[in-house]
């Protein structure tokens, strides 16, 4: 008995339809051949840029060449989920903007307030990937998001989601920036989608906004210097002269999206998951400079912030303490909070706090 082959046309037409039942704002498809990304990846990763996400080298090339992670995989694709809270107001990039200037605010970015999106997303799709299955007959696929090595902008851009941006994110002309992206890498010679044209015209918003001038010019970025590589992958000592850069961000950066004027198209999340848990967005630097590591494991279940540990938080916060300084002697609760952590068991933390108190006495 021979199996009837699905068409592959009205095939692809479904798979966006389900898309969409499953959260996703959009699913586009591409090929895998990224052969005209890897001299760009050659040099980043020469020069460095990478800083000690070893597993950018370790992986190397790789990244450029997604049809080696799956035997006989022909197609990616290639979904975007809108992450902005659902009660998010109209005037959300004022107020985030506002937030940063405050100096005893906690700022953590946008996407870090609610649930992990590796598991929201990696989840759907799988459910996506089954319902695909079990249309084509079967299947061999890999579902991932953030979380292979992959050059997942360059495969959207492919695929026709947007555009990179001067800040070397993807952006889409109907929903600015704030996404998150996922794939399923396949082996259904599906129809693919052309890309789309580049928007961002002679705006230099994200490269001129950028605190630790981490974008050295237009799709040039040098991670060591960037704030969400400075407070979630680097695992050591913050560089002394990028500290007083970092202002009150904790968790990651959204300085060069909130000045993106398309992201005044930004979309709100389909799904509550990511909508904020534990009130980080209102949250006060002592209030989480507070929390020791079991309430810090306790609050932080689900969230991808607990992935860096409880070391690495307080060590962030001490730099945002000592950023806070106001005035000879310093706010009294905000030294106060930071002599409750000078002898700190870790000598990171211990480094960290020497050195906002330090601030605090200039």
């Amino acid at each position: 008995m021979s199996i009837v082959q699905p068409d592959l046309t009205i095939l692809a037409r479904k798979i966006k339809r389900w898309g969409i039942e499953l959260g996703f704002a959009e699913v586009r498809i591409a090929d895998v051949d990224l052969a005209h990304a890897e001299a760009g990846l050659r040099a980043w990763l020469e020069a460095g840029c990478h800083g000690e996400m070893d597993y950018m080298a370790r992986h190397g090339l790789m990244r450029a060449r997604p049809a080696e992670l799956v035997p006989g995989a022909l197609r990616m694709l290639m979904a975007r989920m809108n992450y902005l809270p659902v009660a998010t107001g109209a005037s959300w990039r004022e107020d985030e903007t506002a937030r940063a200037q405050d100096p005893g605010a906690a700022v953590i970015s946008v996407y870090a307030r609610g649930r992990d999106y590796h598991k929201v997303v990696r989840a759907r799709l799988q459910q996506l990937a089954q319902r695909i299955g079990v249309e084509a007959g079967g299947l061999a696929y890999r579902v991932f998001s953030d979380s292979a090595p992959v050059m997942e902008e360059a495969l959207a851009e492919k695929a026709g989601l947007g555009w990179r941006g001067k800040h070397t994110l993807l952006i889409n002309r109907s929903a600015g920036s704030m996404f998150f992206l996922g794939e399923i890498l396949l082996d259904l010679a599906l129809p693919v989608d052309p890309p789309v044209s580049a928007h961002c015209g002679h705006c230099q918003a994200c490269i001129t906004a950028c605190p630790t001038q981490a974008i050295l010019g237009p799709h040039r970025l040098d991670a060591r210097r960037c704030i969400s590589y400075l407070t979630i992958e680097l695992k050591g000592s913050i560089p002394i002269a990028l500290r007083s850069l970092i202002g009150n961000r904790v968790y990651g950066c959204d300085d060069c999206q909130l000045v993106c004027p398309w992201n005044k198209y930004a979309q709100r999340a389909a799904a509550i998951d990511f909508d904020e848990r534990n009130g980080l967005g209102s949250a006060a630097l002592v209030e989480l400079f507070a929390w020791d590591e079991e309430e810090f494991k306790r609050r932080m279940e689900g969230s991808p912030i607990r992935r860096i540990g409880h070391e690495c938080w307080l060590r962030n916060l001490a730099v945002a303490l000592g950023n806070a300084a106001d005035g000879e002697l310093g706010a009294p609760q905000i030294v106060a909070a930071l002599l409750a952590r000078a002898q700190h068991p870790s000598p990171l933390v211990r480094e960290h706090v020497e050195w906002a108190l330090g601030r605090h006495r200039q």
